[in-house]
């Protein structure tokens, strides 16, 4: 049976039981080894409260009740179809916040920033599994992968280019295990998102297998155009994809994950 990953963020501040955190929030179909393995993604819920470092007004139960809920409702809306894997999106997040879940016993966390996850990993216990979902500048690719030793995804390859940064970057690095990345797929034509066009999406797939063999293709990634109340036409156009791409890469469909839509899709 094939195994589905859902990959949420849990709100890190009251009121909420799911945090949007722009530009991207998440719901996959997969999920990354170490997490798990292969799902959709999804985005959406309301902006979470900023707070500073060592701040005391971190609402400890409230982040472990809230992340225990959307546990079972992630669970139980990943029935019968396999299980579901949440990634916590913790940006603007203080380490002390994030300790709160950490503490819970979750360990797979997302950051839009580069900067800001340089920042917080190094502070942060080392089997946290960072995944990076925000748009990625290939001249930051080496400070991301050099500043944090467990990143476990980059989920926003969405160039050559990246590929290729990343793959320079995890050299210099001397990372010895590859790097896990997904092609983000422009769906929704829209000039405002990053992403490759569908049409791109085998040659960037194929880049990643022949040229960069200290990166890992897991699967595929899109955000969908924001607001429209039938994402279907855009998860539709990223299946299409995957069946190119797995017929491309000589992979079986099942092998690559995933992440597309917004959070509130899940359900």
């Amino acid at each position: 049976m094939r195994r589905t990953f859902i990959a949420l963020v849990v709100s890190f501040s009251a009121g909420s039981v799911l945090g949007f955190v722009e530009p991207i929030l998440t719901v996959r179909r997969g999920g990354c080894p170490g997490c798990s393995s292969a799902m959709p993604r999804l985005r959406g819920g309301v902006q979470p409260t900023a707070c500073t470092s060592g701040d005391s007004s971190v609402d400890k139960s409230g982040i472990s009740e809230r992340l225990a809920a959307i546990q079972g409702r992630v669970k139980e809306a990943s029935q019968p179809t396999g299980e579901a894997q949440l990634v916590a999106v913790s940006k603007i997040q203080t380490n002390e916040a994030i300790m709160v879940a950490y503490e819970a016993g979750h360990r797979c966390f997302g950051e839009n920033y580069v900067q800001e996850l340089v920042t917080k990993a190094p502070l942060l216990p080392p089997d946290i599994r960072w995944h990076f979902i925000g748009m990625l500048q290939s001249n930051k690719a080496k400070g991301l992968v050099a500043g944090v030793k467990n990143l476990a995804v980059v989920e926003s390859v969405h160039s050559i280019k990246t590929a290729t940064a990343l793959e320079k970057a995890c050299e210099a690095a001397a990372r010895e295990t590859p790097l896990q990345v997904m092609v983000q797929v422009l769906t929704s034509g829209e000039d405002s998102k990053s992403g490759c066009v569908p049409e791109e999406a085998v040659a960037l797939a194929q880049h990643i297998l022949s040229t960069c063999p200290r990166l890992s293709l897991i699967g595929l990634m899109t955000i969908g155009k924001f607001g429209d109340p039938d994402p279907e036409p855009y998860f539709d156009l990223l299946k299409k994809c995957r069946v190119e791409v797995a017929a491309a890469l000589g992979r079986e469909e099942a092998s690559l994950q995933l992440s597309m839509g917004m959070s509130g899709d899940f359900e």
